[in-house]
């Protein structure tokens, strides 16, 4: 009897069923593996068992759905599995970026999976962290505001290794500084920004106008004091004359004169105050009057 080869008959779609029913079966074996909470050790046992076309079956297993990956990489263990296969080769990698691109933004913004993302950006190559890069500008606003990929975001803004893309990132917050400080998770990022030491950074929230207002809390904490003074006094003259004349940044280098007055860092506002004596004659009659009688008045305590 000749075979049946209708794609509609009786066996054909018994088959189909059971091949169905098998692969179900083989991805929630997996699942449990990957989830579960005493399957530490097992998990274990089992890479330092597998060759390199195993492992990419269980990549390959472990993304061939991207609802089912989100299920794995948004529980505790899971994201903590996937993260020890991340890295291990170039073709099991293949599996988990694609997997992560497809799924980015939700990936970012999960409490557990976004860490999958974080450790992607780590491991790697550098083809795959400059498109993840790039999704993490395209996306990088609306993730920040977000309680877990404002967490995810600061992470990767931390480790980010590639000068590039970090500083585009760094950008991205700068230029929008203003619309992030006014959201409860944005102003985090902004925050973040601000105790990296980047100059460029500090420079473009404090000229904005709700950006100096953070730079200014910031001041007035001692904790985070010397970093915005220290980056204040590595601008050059220009820079800082063009800050201390604008309409905002004015009150941040008002700020920085009190405060290290009043913290008694004595060093500190010595230094600002010959930094910015030069530039006096230039701070007359715009935003930076008050700056001018300040030095004014510590020129004329000193004589």
């Amino acid at each position: 009897m000749a075979p049946d080869n209708n794609p509609f008959s009786m066996s054909t779609m018994f088959n189909a069923l059971q091949r169905i029913h098998l692969s179900n079966t083989r991805l929630k074996r997996l699942f449990n593996l990957m989830t579960s909470c005493e399957g530490v050790g097992q998990f274990k046992d089992l890479i330092s068992t597998f060759d390199q076309s195993q492992l990419q079956m269980m990549a390959s297993l472990l993304t061939s759905d991207s609802d089912y990956f989100m299920e794995v990489v948004s529980n505790k263990y899971g994201s903590r599995r996937v993260q020890k296969l991340l890295g291990i080769s170039d073709d099991v990698d293949a599996f988990f970026y694609g997997a992560i691109l497809q799924r980015f933004f939700d990936i970012m913004t999960d409490k557990y999976a976004s860490y999958v993302a974080i450790r992607a950006t780590v491991v790697f190559d550098q083809v795959k962290k400059h498109v993840m890069y790039k999704y993490l500008l395209h996306y990088a606003l609306d993730i920040a505001r977000i309680q877990y990929g404002c967490i995810a975001l600061n992470e990767v803004l931390t480790d980010a290794d590639d000068p590039l893309y970090r500083n585009r990132l760094l950008d991205v917050v700068a230029r929008d500084a203003l619309f992030l400080s006014n959201d409860l998770w944005g102003n985090f990022v902004v925050q973040h920004v601000l105790k990296l030491y980047d100059l460029r950074c500090t420079y473009r929230v404090a000229v904005s106008l709700r950006g100096h207002c953070i730079v200014e809390k910031l001041l007035e904490a001692e904790v985070s004091m010397g970093m915005v003074v220290v980056e204040l006094l590595k601008c050059d003259g220009d820079r800082l004359m063009r800050l201390a004349r604008s309409e905002f940044g004015n009150f941040v280098v008002l700020t920085a004169l009190r405060v290290t007055q009043e913290m008694n860092r004595v060093d500190l506002f010595r230094d600002l105050v010959q930094k910015l004596m030069p530039l006096r004659h230039l701070l007359l009659r715009s935003h930076g009057n008050k700056i001018a009688n300040v030095l004014e008045t510590y020129e004329f305590l000193r004589s």
